[in-house]
C-alpha cells in the first residue's frame, strides 16, 4: 500500500465539488462518529462487569478492599465505564470517519506521512496505557498502602468510584504523554524544532514535565514521579530522533 501511494506522490483523488457537498459529507463523518460512541458505549455498558474486573486488577492485592459505598455506586460506575470505555472503543471508527472525510483531498505523499504518524501514535499510545496498566498502578496503590501504614492510618475501605477515576486518569494520561516524542519529531521533520535547541532547553522541558504530571496524574507525588520520569526519558528520545534525521537530510 505504501509503494502504490507513493508512485504518483502529488496526486489528488478529490475533484473539485460544490461547498453543500463538503458540508453533506462533514455532516456524514459526524453522525457515523456519533452513532459508533453510542453502540461502543452501550456495549461497555453491557461488558461492564468484565471491564471493570480488568480496572480492578492493579489492586490485586486490596481487591477486597474495593467498595461501593452509596446507593448509586454501582450506576455510577457503569456511566464512567459507558462514557471512557465507548470512546476508547469507538476511537478507531471516529478516525476511520475523520479520514474517510479528508483523505480525498490529501495527495498520495500527505496520505502516506498521515498513516505513518497515525501508526507510529496507536503504538506509543499503546505502549503508554501498557505501562500505566501493569507497572505504574500497581505500584502507586502500594505505595499509597504503605503511607497510609506509615502513619497509622491502616485502609480498610476502598472506594470504588475514586479508585476508577484514578485508574482512568492515569491510563489515558500516560498514553497521551506517550505521544510526545511523536510530536516532537514531527515538528523536527518540518524544520520548526532542531536537537540543538530541544538540548539547550533540556532543564526547561524536565520542569515542563513535572508540572504536566502535576495536572495530568492524581494529586500524590508518586504518581507525579511515575509519569514525570518516563517523560523527561521520551523527550531524551526526541532529541535523538531529531539528530537521526537532521543527519540524515544532512548527508542526502
Amino acid at each position: 500500500m505504501a509503494i502504490d501511494l507513493l508512485k504518483n506522490p502529488d496526486k489528488r483523488d478529490d475533484p473539485p465539488r460544490p461547498l453543500m457537498e463538503h458540508l453533506l459529507a462533514l455532516k456524514d463523518m459526524i453522525v457515523f462518529a456519533l452513532v459508533a460512541w453510542a453502540i461502543c458505549a452501550i456495549l461497555a455498558a453491557v461488558f461492564s462487569p468484565y471491564i471493570l474486573a480488568w480496572l480492578k486488577s492493579p489492586a490485586a492485592d486490596n481487591e477486597s478492599l474495593l467498595q461501593g459505598l452509596d446507593l448509586t455506586s454501582g450506576f455510577s460506575t457503569i456511566l464512567s465505564i459507558m462514557i471512557w470505555g465507548g470512546t476508547a472503543l469507538a476511537f478507531p471508527f471516529i478516525v476511520y470517519s475523520l479520514l474517510r472525510f479528508i483523505f480525498p483531498a490529501l495527495t498520495n505523499r500527505e496520505k502516506f506521512i498521515l498513516l505513518s504518524i497515525l501508526i507510529v501514535g496507536t503504538g506509543f499510545f499503546v505502549t503508554g496505557t501498557a505501562l500505566a496498566y501493569t507497572k505504574t498502578l500497581p505500584m502507586v496503590v502500594t505505595a499509597f498502602q504503605q503511607i497510609n501504614a506509615w502513619v497509622g492510618l491502616p485502609v480498610t475501605t476502598i472506594r470504588i468510584e475514586g479508585y476508577i477515576s484514578i485508574v482512568l486518569k492515569t491510563i489515558i494520561a500516560f498514553g497521551l504523554v506517550f505521544q510526545v516524542p511523536l510530536i516532537i519529531f514531527v515538528l523536527g521533520w518540518f524544520g520548526l524544532v532542531s536537537s540543538q535547541a530541544l538540548r539547550e532547553k533540556r532543564r526547561i522541558s524536565i520542569v515542563i514535565a513535572f508540572t504536566i504530571a502535576m495536572f495530568l496524574t492524581p494529586p500524590d507525588p508518586m504518581s507525579q514521579i511515575f509519569m514525570a520520569v518516563p517523560l523527561c526519558l521520551l523527550y531524551e528520545l526526541s532529541i535523538w530522533a531529531v539528530w537521526l534525521k537532521e543527519k540524515s537530510s544532512f548527508k542526502r
